[in-house]
C-alpha cells in the first residue's frame, strides 16, 4: 500500500515538474518575440519575473520532493518516539503542531528568498523584516490556538465515532464556512482597514451596490502597500460579514470608472453564485479527501512503523492530500474560467467594456503579469482565463496597447481598439 501511495506522488511530482518546465521554456521564448498586451518594457519585465518565479519553483519542488522522502524513510518514525508520551488528542495536537512547524522551518529560505530577493528585485514587496517578524508571529498564535483546536476535535472525532470520516467531514466543512464568514476580522490582524476617503468614488460604489441589491457592511480601503505593490480588489466574508475592500494600490492606479468595472466584475460572480460554488466545490473536495484517508488499510500504518490513531491518520492525510488536490484542478480550474467569462460580461454590463478593458490592461502591467502561457500549465493551474483570451472575449483585439512604447501612457486612459 505505500508503494501506491509513493507511486501517486511521484506520479503528482512528476507532471507538476513537467508542467513548470514547460511554462518556463514557453515563456522564455515568447518574450523574445513583439509584445502582447503590455507595453514593450513590461512585457519582457513580465516574462522575466515569469521564468525566475517559475525556476524558484521547481526548486521548491523538488526540495519539497526530498523531504516528503526524509519524513516517511525516517523522520516520521523520530517525531512519533518524541511524542511517545502523549495519547489521544494531545498526541495528535503535539505531533502535527510539530510537524507542520517543522515544515515551516525548512521552507523558510526559500520564502524568504521569494519575498525579500526576488520580489523586492521586480519592485513587488515592500516587506521588511520587523514586518515579517509581525506577521508571523500572529500567525504562529493563530495556528498555535485555532489550528490546535481543529487538530484536536478531529481527534477526538476519529477516536470516538465509528464512520469518523463523514462526521470528520462535516466538522472541517463547518470551520471552513466559518472561516470564510469571519475572514475579514482575521485579516484585521494584519491590514489595516478604513472607509473611502475619496467620498465621490463612496457614492458611485454604493450606487454601483444598489443597482444589483447587493448588501454589504462597508467600502474599505486596504494598506495592502506595506507589505506588496500589486493591485487588487475583493469582496471579503458572508452573510453579514460581507465587505468590499480594494487595495490602496489599485485606489492609487485606477480612474473611477475602471474601479467601477473591477468591483462590476466581483459583483458579477457574487450575483451568479460563485461563492458558493466554490464552498460546494471545496465540500466535494474535502469529502473525496476524508473519504480517501477514512478508508486507509493498516498496511499502510504498518509500513511507516506508525499506530493506526488519530495522529496518524491526520498525518496521512496533510502528506497526500496534495496530489488529490492537484489532480482535480483541471476540473476546478475549468469551471473556474467559466464564472470568470460570466463574471467579465456582467462586470461590463454594469460598467462598460471599455473601462474594463481599460483596468485589465492596467493590472496586468502593473502586476507584470505575462499574458501567455503554455497550455498544459493553464489546463492545470489558471484559475482565470489568459488575459488574451479574456480581452479577446470582450472584443479587444490587442493591437493598441501593443504598439505602446512609454509606460507613463498606462497612467492616462488606455485607448484600445475593438474588433467590428
Amino acid at each position: 500500500m505505500l508503494e501506491l501511495a509513493i507511486g501517486i506522488y511521484c506520479l503528482y511530482f512528476l507532471v507538476n515538474t513537467y508542467a513548470t518546465f514547460m511554462q518556463i521554456d514557453y515563456v522564455k521564448r515568447a518574450k523574445g518575440g513583439d509584445s502582447v498586451i503590455l507595453t514593450p518594457s513590461k512585457f519582457k519585465e513580465a516574462g522575466d519575473y515569469t521564468v525566475a518565479s517559475q525556476r524558484l519553483s521547481l526548486v521548491s519542488q523538488f526540495y519539497d520532493f526530498v523531504i516528503f522522502f526524509i519524513w516517511i524513510s525516517f523522520g516520521l518514525q523520530i517525531l512519533d518516539h518524541l511524542t511517545l508520551s502523549y495519547q489521544g488528542w494531545e498526541k495528535a495536537v503535539i505531533f502535527i503542531d510539530s510537524f507542520i512547524i517543522i515544515n515551516w522551518i525548512l521552507g523558510l529560505p526559500i520564502e524568504l528568498y521569494k519575498t525579500f530577493k526576488l520580489d523586492k528585485q521586480y519592485g513587488f514587496s515592500n516587506m521588511t523584516p520587523k514586518l515579517f517578524i509581525q506577521d508571523t508571529i500572529k500567525s504562529g498564535i493563530l495556528f498555535l490556538i485555532f489550528g490546535s483546536g481543529v487538530i484536536a476535535g478531529l481527534s477526538i472525532i476519529i477516536s470516538s465515532i465509528e464512520n469518523w470520516w463523514i462526521w470528520g467531514f462535516i466538522f472541517i466543512f463547518a470551520i471552513f464556512v466559518l472561516i470564510n464568514m469571519l475572514a475579514p476580522y482575521f485579516m484585521a490582524m494584519f491590514n489595516k482597514f478604513e472607509p473611502l476617503k475619496d467620498e465621490a468614488l463612496q457614492n458611485k460604489i454604493e450606487k454601483l451596490l444598489d443597482s444589483v441589491g447587493f448588501k454589504s457592511s462597508g467600502v474599505f480601503s486596504s494598506d495592502a502597500s506595506k507589505r506588496d505593490n500589486r493591485l487588487n480588489a475583493y469582496f471579503g466574508g458572508l452573510g453579514s460579514s460581507k465587505r468590499v475592500v480594494l487595495f490602496d494600490t489599485l485606489i492609487e492606479k485606477l480612474t473611477h470608472n475602471e474601479l467601477l468595472a473591477v468591483l462590476g466584475h466581483e459583483l458579477g460572480h457574487a450575483k451568479n453564485g460563485d461563492i458558493y460554488k466554490n464552498i460546494a466545490i471545496m465540500g466535494f473536495v474535502l469529502f473525496t479527501t476524508f473519504f480517501i484517508f477514512g478508508n486507509l488499510p493498516d498496511e499502510l500504518f504498518l509500513q511507516l512503523h506508525l499506530q493506526n490513531e488519530p495522529y496518524s491518520i491526520i498525518l496521512m492525510t496533510l502528506m497526500f492530500s496534495s496530489p488529490i488536490f492537484f489532480f482535480l484542478m483541471p476540473l476546478i480550474s475549468a469551471l473556474s474560467r467559466h464564472n470568470e467569462y460570466a463574471a467579465d460580461e456582467f462586470g461590463s454590463n454594469l460598467a462598460t467594456k471599455d473601462d474594463l478593458v481599460n483596468a485589465l490592461l492596467k493590472l496586468a502591467n502593473e502586476n507584470k503579469s505575462f499574458p501567455l502561457s503554455h497550455p498544459l500549465y493553464i489546463f492545470f493551474f489558471y484559475s482565470h482565463p489568459p488575459l488574451v483570451e479574456r480581452l479577446k472575449e470582450l472584443g479587444y483585439n490587442g493591437a493598441g496597447i501593443a504598439q505602446m512604447k512609454d509606460d507613463e501612457a498606462l497612467k492616462g486612459n488606455c485607448e484600445v481598439n475593438y474588433e467590428q
